[in-house]
């Protein structure tokens, strides 16, 4: 009887485990920024540099990739792992 109760007590923790990362991937796709939405994040993000150009090109294509732009004129990028972790050939953050 013991083993029995192993058993159904192990399936338990699979069938619990599989809802939570069933349920990570939802949150995380719920979270995803749509398209259309990069553009004005960009804008807002790029507001305070000199360099607008460059800053709206790459924070576009980043945000296009990751479907995600921090908050903030800078820093916040812990808040976007794919944009924080984003880097250049030479190790150099690659969004803005």
């Amino acid at each position: 009887m013991a083993g029995g109760r192993r058993a159904y007590t192990a399936l338990f923790a699979v069938l619990l485990l599989v809802a939570l990362i069933a349920l990570a991937d939802v949150a995380e796709a719920k979270n995803r920024l749509p398209l259309r939405e990069c553009k004005p994040r960009c804008t807002y993000r790029c507001s305070a540099t000199s360099h607008k150009k460059p800053c709206m090109f790459f924070c576009q294509k980043c945000c296009a990739t990751c479907r995600c732009v921090p908050p903030g004129v800078y820093g916040n990028k812990q808040k976007c792992a794919c944009y924080n972790n984003w880097k250049t050939k030479e190790g150099k953050p690659k969004c803005p």
